[in-house]
């Protein structure tokens, strides 16, 4: 079957930690292919394997790529080179004692030639080790620009204009040579300590960075894991032995408290996954109930009946999402119907099939947001009014059904349909009929202000 292939060719981190702690990586010990501090290692990243998850993964590589392998590379001198640098230097002895100025010179050169060359591997390891490739064209460029200044200086004519000036200065008046140099030398112990400085403050922001990257993963993660819990928890809840949608006070109740907390404490991406949720699960919507049991009834297609009027709610959102910041979020199909979202961020959302009647979008951002066959009213828009505090919706006419959305940024909406531009520039005022897309011309202001 495909499914086979398939999974042959991916497979998933459990089967790679049991195939990497089989005991077939433990055989043939005695050729020396693993240590025992080699299958420590192993193992421990094997564990570790099975616990990354995708949220940590970038990054862990990312941690990984800025980390300097460190070289343990071994610098090899042959003996002969050994031998020779002895007997150089045993010529350049001789020659000292015998007081023979040829035999001590050349001594003293094969030794300094012979010295350099057994020492020339070990410094091209350590100058790879302790500088990158940009230091060292830093350096190289910095020594570049003190040769070129040098040579503007003695080509220039400028160092036959200073020796002039030199001559003329009282340089007993002035001090001696050797608390000239002083000074330089203090000068360059300065600039040498701000550069130090200067170091330790680019690699302690690096740090900083990398710890703050880090701490928004992990953020993410228990972000995630707390979802999930909830998720659960809300699952058996809701949900008996007989797999029916429990609906007593008591457990409604602890349903709203447990959804007010976890949307008070998460972002607005993890506000969106739960809205998401309680909405695809029928939790948001009013369901027509039994007037004895308050069961929810079947719709005898699969599903739960609604009841616009006189139906109840598992969760009522209430004021829960009043001034959050939901921008950019995904909420597509979601039941936000009677919802309180004074002043709530919406910009940029994907609002697509969203259901919003009667809910209230009193100062509510909507900017550049896609609306499209979003639902603000039941029934025909001429009849659709605003929801009322005194009087109850008439879902038929689509009176007392629609959304307050007075004083509502809607600029930028995108696919913003006739009908709901039509109900925003009757029942938005003065400021929402400013911001809505293809002006409001020929449409009456009925809210009157």
């Amino acid at each position: 079957m495909s499914i086979d292939s398939n999974s042959s060719q991916t497979p998933n981190p459990e089967s790679i930690t049991e195939q990497n702690l089989q005991p077939d990586d433990f055989e043939n010990s005695s050729n020396g292919d693993l240590t025992s501090d080699e299958l420590t290692r192993q193992q421990a990243l094997a564990a570790i394997a099975s616990l990354q998850s995708p949220q940590n993964t970038s990054a862990l590589l990312q941690a990984r790529s800025t980390a300097k392998p460190v070289s343990n590379k071994a610098v090899v001198v042959k003996p002969r080179a050994l031998l020779l640098v002895v007997a150089a230097i045993a010529t350049t002895i001789i020659g000292l004692a015998i007081n023979n100025w040829i035999v001590g010179i050349v001594g003293t050169i094969v030794t300094l030639l012979l010295s350099v060359a057994v020492v020339w591997p070990w410094l091209e390891e350590l100058q790879k080790e302790w500088f990158s490739a940009q230091e060292q064209t830093l350096v190289l460029g910095s020594l570049g620009i003190i040769v070129a200044i040098a040579g503007l200086i003695k080509y220039s004519g400028l160092a036959n204009y200073l020796v002039s000036v030199g001559r003329k200065i009282n340089w007993e008046a002035s001090g001696t040579l050797a608390e000239w140099f002083g000074a330089l030398g203090q000068i360059l112990i300065a600039i040498i300590a701000v550069y130090i400085a200067w170091r330790q403050y680019i690699i302690s922001k690096d740090l900083t960075i990398q710890q703050n990257l880090l701490t928004v993963q992990q953020n993410l993660i228990t972000q995630q894991q707390t979802i999930d819990s909830y998720f659960q928890g809300i699952s058996d809840l809701v949900l008996d032995e007989e797999g029916l949608l429990e609906d007593w006070p008591q457990e409604r109740l602890l349903a709203e408290g447990r959804t007010a907390a976890i949307l008070s404490s998460v972002d607005g991406s993890g506000k969106a996954k739960i809205l998401r949720f309680l909405s695809r699960s029928k939790l948001l919507s009013p369901l027509k109930r039994d007037s004895l049991l308050g069961r929810a009834i079947l719709d005898g297609t699969g599903g739960y009946c609604e009841d616009r009027l006189h139906g109840v709610r598992v969760i009522d959102l209430g004021v829960m999402l009043a001034g959050a910041d939901l921008s950019g979020t995904d909420l597509r199909w979601t039941d936000l119907s009677e919802a309180n979202l004074v002043r709530t961020n919406l910009s940029q959302c994907d609002l697509v099939k969203a259901n919003l009647s009667r809910s209230i979008l009193y100062e509510a951002n909507l900017s550049g947001a896609d609306l499209n066959g979003i639902r603000l009213f039941y029934g025909s828009v001429e009849n659709a009014t605003p929801r009322s505090r005194t009087h109850p919706p008439n879902y038929k006419t689509g009176e007392y059904t629609g959304a307050v959305v007075e004083d509502a940024d809607l600029s930028d909406v995108q696919r913003l349909s006739e009908a709901n531009r039509y109900y925003c520039c009757a029942w938005g005022g003065e400021k929402t009929r400013a911001t809505i897309p293809r002006g409001c011309e020929g449409i009456p202001n009925k809210l009157g202000r």
